[in-house]
């Protein structure tokens, strides 16, 4: 399966650099909405067959232009929601962030147990994503966009594609609507082609530099 990872469009907490996690979420500011609408040109060329959601309203707002291009219906799954700050929730000090970041980090490096204050462990984050990829790969679908959040993408790219390793993932941001390509399965692991314009080889020879899709900005 060809899966397309695409974090939402600017929200006002963004802009403000805060931990904000919880349901329903802030919607997007103007330019939030002007990367939601270039989204359709931007991944024109992939023949998308299924596109999800969170239960956030950001990544709704932001799949919605790219559904109305595609005819196709928003499946809306918790599973793919943010990583879940816990006591962190709506602090945007540079401590709380760097906590939020390593607690995912530590994750992807294979301490699943360890729990972010307040908030989930890594079995339970990457688990309930996990759940929502399979169930995708079980419809049949061939290309499949995720509209999901910028910690949990990393989080869960780092966690499970082969070629990519914490290093990278952790010194390079997602931008607002930017887009991590995969290809694989559950059962066959999973390797990421793209990070945002940047291919990657099966070594992960990545360019240096990020190039964000829209204006580049914390990843929350």
């Amino acid at each position: 399966m060809r899966l397309l990872l695409v974090r939402h469009g600017q929200t006002p907490s963004n802009l403000k650099h805060l931990l904000d996690t919880e349901a329903p979420g802030p919607a997007l500011t103007p330019l939030g909405q002007e990367q939601a609408a270039a989204l359709p040109q931007a991944l024109a060329a992939e023949r998308i067959d299924a596109l999800y959601a969170s239960t956030l309203v950001r990544t709704q707002l932001t799949a919605g232009p790219l559904a109305a291009a595609t005819r196709l219906e928003i499946q809306v799954r918790d599973g793919i929601r943010e990583l879940a700050a816990g006591d962190l929730e709506m602090r945007g000090d540079g401590d709380s962030a760097a906590l939020y970041l390593s607690t995912a980090f530590a994750w992807a490096e294979g301490d699943a147990d360890r729990r972010m204050p307040g908030g989930e462990n890594g079995v339970e984050a990457l688990g309930r994503f996990d759940a929502v990829v399979a169930d995708a790969v079980e419809s049949g679908a061939e290309t499949v966009v995720m509209v999901s959040h910028g910690a949990m993408i990393r989080t869960w790219v780092a966690a499970r594609a082969a070629n990519v390793d914490v290093a990278y993932a952790s010194s390079h941001p997602l931008g607002n609507t930017g887009v991590v390509v995969l290809s694989g399965s559950p059962d066959q692991g999973w390797q990421a082609l793209l990070w945002e314009e940047h291919p990657l080889g099966p070594e992960g020879n990545f360019p240096e530099g990020t190039g964000p899709a829209g204006e580049a900005a914390p990843s929350r």
